[in-house]
C-alpha cells in the first residue's frame, strides 16, 4: 500500500518530535508526518541554556520546568578523593537534569493523535521524481515531498546521504535512575568524579530522582556486560569504590530495570565539513547528523537545537507568497531544497565543534597517566565547568510566523 505524504520524519526520538512539533504548530501546509519508535538508551540528561530556549521555541518549557529543580552548581573532585572538589557556581545559567521519558511526553502530547506511526521500520529509500519512496517492514510505502532523519546513530536516511556510519571511540557508558522515596536529602548539586580511566557523577532531577553515569574504557571482557544489569550494577559499584558514599548509594538503590549500557560512538568530525548534511529533499538531523560522546552534556541538547532549526527552515521555505498565491510545484521543490541546504549550513559548523569538544574533553577526563592526572586535577577540573557554560551559550531562536 502506497500514500502520499508532505512531510515524512523518521525517529520519534528528540529531534524527531520537536522537528515535527515545529512544524506542526508554524506551518499549516504540513498534513502529517511519521516517526518510528523511539530507542531510549539514557534515563535523563543534562539540559544547559540552549535547551532551554529550544523547549521554549516550541512551547513546552515552562511545564518541564515545575518538574525539574534547577542546578545550581556543579562540584567536579577527583575519584582518588586526595584532592578538594572544585565548585564552580552556574548563576546566570539554567541548568536542569531532564527526565528523557518526559521530555518525550510533552513532545508527543502536543501533537495530533496518529501523527506518530510506531513499529514501522524503515528498510528502504528510493527516488520517484523529487518525490522519495520510504518502504517500511510492514510493506507500507510513504511517498513524501520531504524526508528528515532523525533516526539515531543507525540512520537509515544518513546512509542513503552517504554519510559513513559513527566510529566508536574506544569508550562505554552506563546510565541509570534512581527514586529515592521520601527525598534523596542530596541538595540540587552537580557532582562529577574523574580520574583512574573513569568519569562518573551523579546529578538530581527533583527531590526524589537522580540521574547518575559511568563511562570507561572497557577490555574486552567487560564489552561482554552490556547484558547483564546485575553485573552491570556491581561493576560500577566496584569503580565507585574510592568516590564518595553519596555516589555509590545512588548506584545501590537503582532498580536493575533502570540501567542501561551502551558503547559510545561518535562521527568523523571532517566528514561533517565535506559530507552531505542535506541533498535534495532529504537531510538529517540529531543523532543521526552528530553523535557525540557525553562529555559536553550537549547530545539532546543539540538535538532540541536541531529541531527548531530545522522547523524553522523548511518552514520559510514552505511558506506561501505574500500575495496568496500558491507556489507551483517546480518553485517549492526549490524552496524545500534551499530551506534544507539553509539548515545544513547552519548546524555544519555547530554539529563540528561540539563532536570535536566533547571528544577532547572525554579523552582528558578519562587518561590515567601521571602527567595528566596532575594536569587535571590542577587545572583542567577548574576550567571544564567554564567550558560546559560557553558551549551552552548558543541560541537557536524563535519560531514565530
Amino acid at each position: 500500500m502506497e500514500t502520499v505524504e508532505d512531510i515524512v520524519v523518521v525517529g520519534a526520538g528528540i529531534s524527531g518530535l520537536t522537528t515535527s512539533l515545529g512544524l506542526h504548530r508554524h506551518v499549516h501546509y504540513i498534513d502529517r508526518h511519521r516517526q518510528s519508535p523511539d530507542t531510549i538508551t539514557c534515563f535523563a540528561f543534562t539540559t544547559w541554556n540552549n535547551a532551554w530556549r529550544a523547549l521554549d521555541a516550541i512551547g513546552i518549557g515552562e511545564s518541564l520546568r515545575q518538574r525539574h529543580d534547577l542546578t545550581p552548581s556543579i562540584l567536579v573532585a577527583s575519584t582518588f578523593l586526595v584532592q578538594p572538589a572544585s565548585e564552580i557556581s552556574f548563576k546566570g545559567h539554567e541548568v536542569r537534569c531532564l527526565q528523557r521519558k518526559l521530555l518525550l511526553e510533552a513532545l508527543a502530547n502536543e501533537l495530533p493523535e496518529g501523527t506518530i506511526r510506531f513499529s514501522s521500520k524503515v528498510v528502504s529509500i528510493e527516488g520517484s521524481g523529487f518525490f522519495k519512496r520510504v518502504h517500511l517492514a510492514d510493506g507500507t510505502i510513504l511517498k513524501t515531498k520531504v524526508l528528515i532523519g532523525c533516526d539515531g546513530v543507525n540512520s537509515v536516511v544518513a546512509k542513503w546521504l552517504g554519510l559513513e556510519k559513527p566510529v566508536f571511540t574506544g569508550r562505554s557508558a552506563i546510565r541509570g535512575t534512581t527514586k529515592f522515596e521520601g527525598g534523596h536529602g542530596f541538595g540540587p548539586k552537580f557532582r562529577q568524579f574523574v580520574g583512574k580511566g573513569v568519569r562518573s557523577g551523579f546529578l538530581p532531577c527533583n527531590d526524589e530522582e537522580a540521574y547518575w553515569f559511568l563511562t570507561w574504557t572497557p577490555s574486552t571482557k567487560e564489552e561482554e556486560l552490556e547484558d547483564d544489569p546485575v553485573k552491570l550494577k556491581q561493576f560500577v559499584l566496584n569503580k565507585l569504590e574510592d568516590t564518595p558514599d553519596d555516589m555509590k548509594s545512588v548506584v545501590q538503590k537503582t532498580e536493575l530495570d533502570s540501567i542501561s549500557s551502551s558503547p559510545l560512538r561518535y562521527r568523523r568530525p571532517l566528514e561533517l565539513l565535506w559530507g552531505n548534511i542535506s541533498k535534495g529533499n532529504v537531510c538529517v538531523a540529531g543523532d543521526a547528523l552528530h553523535p557525540m560522546t557525553p562529555d559536553l552534556g550537549q547530545g539532546g541538547c543539540s538535538a532540541l537545537e536541531d529541531g527548531v532549526v530545522l522547523a524553522r527552515c523548511l518552514a520559510e521555505a514552505l511558506s506561501k507568497p505574500a500575495s496568496g498565491e500558491g507556489i507551483n510545484e517546480g518553485e517549492e521543490c526549490k524552496r524545500i531544497e534551499m530551506g534544507l541546504k539553509n539548515f545544513a549550513q547552519k548546524r555544519r559548523w555547530r554539529s563540528f565543534d561540539l563532536i570535536t569538544t566533547a571528544y577532547m574533553v572525554g579523552f582528558i577526563q578519562q587518561s590515567s597517566g601521571m602527567i595528566m592526572n596532575f594536569l587535571r586535577d590542577k587545572f583542567f577540573s577548574k576550567f571544564l565547568p567554564g567550558m560546559l557554560l560557553r558551549k551552552a551559550d548558543f541560541d537557536c531562536g524563535k519560531l514565530e510566523y
